[in-house]
């Protein structure tokens, strides 16, 4: 089994198979319990009947509980999807972090639970390859099912500790949105770009509750004073300065887009002369 020295102990999950296809971990996915203690999720996610684990569980005084080995396939990502490519279990080490979640009061990340975060991260790097965009949010590879770990969890501080990827959030101003329902070539183009870089988003021309709850987990990632499933100038302009400090090569391409667009300022070009609205 492959296991990290920082682990305090090891509980196994029953719930591990082979990654498919004899797969290496190329992402890490990172969860919130939404649980009220370790305790409980350790329990939960060792019972059968559960069908989930994780490879790593961390508490919130930064205690990490090892639960399945790297080399093995955990259970914790289910439908999901990243850079065009589905089997999240199969490519991923999934981390789950002691928070009680949304449902059972949503709280912020204590200081020490986020430092062992940063620390399991580093240790999980120096074994496999995994680059910074591939260090993602539940929310960010099940948009319409997931809302986990959620806008609490520090993401620009695990940046600052070089783990992840990230750049400082525009300011959120007031000015024309793409918001649900709306239709035409603008949208295209959102849809288009959130996908060059990893979700999976209809590219149809319509924002749909399918690409709402797409720009709301950018948001809880990216933008997270604000996460409404709006793409205002705010999520635009984080978007697009995301996507042009990954290197070209590593930009999913999609036929038919200029990959030099700036969306934010085309949409005010456009909103001011009627277009597309």
């Amino acid at each position: 089994m492959i296991r990290s020295p920082l682990a305090r102990s090891v509980v196994l999950s029953p719930n591990v198979e082979a990654r498919q296809g004899g797969r290496q971990p190329d992402m890490i996915v990172l969860h919130y319990t939404g649980m009220e203690s370790a305790a409980a999720a350790c329990d939960w996610l060792c019972n059968p009947a559960s069908r989930v684990s994780c490879h790593y569980l961390v508490e919130e005084d930064g205690s990490i509980i090892q639960m399945v080995g790297e080399d093995m396939r955990a259970w914790h990502a289910g439908r999901s999807s990243w850079r065009g490519g589905a089997d999240i279990n199969s490519r991923s080490i999934g981390i789950e972090i002691q928070n009680p979640g949304h449902v059972l009061g949503y709280r912020e990340f204590p200081g020490a639970q986020m430092s062992a975060v940063v620390a399991l991260c580093h240790d999980i790097l120096k074994r496999h390859d995994i680059r910074p965009r591939d260090i993602v949010a539940h929310s960010d590879v099940a948009p319409s099912r997931k809302i986990d770990p959620g806008e609490k969890f520090d993401w620009g501080m695990l940046h600052r500790q070089g783990i992840g990827h990230w750049v400082e959030p525009a300011a959120i101003t007031s000015g024309p949105v793409l918001q649900l329902g709306d239709r035409g070539g603008l949208v295209v183009e959102l849809q288009t770009l959130l996908s060059r870089y990893g979700y999976e988003v209809p590219l149809k021309g319509e924002l749909d509750l399918a690409t709402q709850n797409v720009i709301a987990a950018f948001q809880r990632h990216f933008r997270p004073a604000r996460v409404d499933g709006i793409a205002d100038h705010s999520t635009l302009d984080t978007l697009e300065r995301l996507l042009a400090a990954v290197p070209p090569n590593l930009v999913i391409p999609v036929p038919g887009l200029d990959p030099g667009i700036a969306l934010s300022g085309e949409m005010g070009r456009r909103n001011k002369s009627g277009d597309d609205r």
